[in-house]
């Protein structure tokens, strides 16, 4: 029992860490949105591509936003944008 119980935690553990590291949060300034791209360019370089069924309407160069992202074949996609 006290081994299944282990385990159990143990992989649960595993888990939790291994969602977490594949999502991430970053805040800055639209330097450019590509929209035949879907592609967002922070003010610090950072090159997020926006998944299909996130908004886009309110990007435009100059606005500040918060992007929960992961990383999906090599790339950062953006699952949700939030323009403030």
């Amino acid at each position: 029992m006290r081994t299944l119980v282990s385990f159990t935690v143990a992989v649960l553990i595993t888990a939790v860490f291994t969602l977490a590291a594949g999502a991430a949060d970053v805040q800055g300034k639209v330097q450019s949105y590509d929209a035949g791209e879907r592609a967002i360019t922070l003010d610090n370089g950072t090159k997020i591509y926006v998944a299909d069924g996130v908004a886009t309407d309110a990007l435009r160069e100059g606005v500040e936003v918060t992007i929960s992202y992961e990383e999906k074949d090599g790339k950062n996609v953006a699952t949700s944008v939030d323009a403030k």
